[in-house]
């Protein structure tokens, strides 16, 4: 995104998953944070995997998001090698429609930890909410325009008004 320093690492298993973690993109769009996207697969690319966990921190990345299917191993791995903050998003499976990305995801030993949200694209575009929260900890702007943001939410319920009866 631009030319600002990525501050989020958007990565995933494979090409077929940006379907789901797109949603994530266009909320960190939507807030100006700066992002990269990458596709590092836990069991095809286990050298990119180790590379892209142990040097995230030093190229300024301050939070993963990382969305996988079926064994779904890729954000315990990277949070096994980094204290970079890692949010998992389980994309759904053809046969098991993510739960079982789910049970792996949020099924880490004890020490090792992985944030864990909703199957598919709420979980995506949670994930990318949350990552805003923490980096608003430590920016004013990003924490101020997520507190409008949840306003405006709030507002659109209370404006929402039921169709008229048919």
């Amino acid at each position: 995104m631009g030319t600002l320093a990525p501050r989020v690492g958007l990565i995933m298993g494979s090409i077929s998953d940006w379907k789901i973690l797109k949603g994530a993109s266009v909320v960190l769009e939507r807030f100006g944070v700066a992002y990269e996207k990458r596709i590092v697969s836990a069991h095809r690319t286990p050298d990119l995997l180790h590379d892209y966990a142990r040097e995230a921190k030093g190229r300024g990345i301050e939070v993963i998001i990382a969305g996988a299917g079926g064994a779904a191993h890729l954000p315990g791995m990277v949070a096994s090698m980094t204290t970079i903050p890692v949010l998992g998003v389980p994309v759904p499976s053809t046969y098991l429609k993510g739960i079982d990305s789910l049970l792996s995801i949020v099924q880490m030993p004890k020490g090792v930890p992985v944030a864990t949200f909703s199957i598919g694209e709420s979980g995506a575009e949670n994930a990318a909410l949350f990552a805003i929260s923490l980096l608003g900890l430590s920016d004013q702007t990003l924490g101020d325009q997520l507190i409008a943001y949840r306003k405006s939410l709030t507002q659109s319920v209370l404006d929402a008004s039921f169709p008229e009866d048919e």
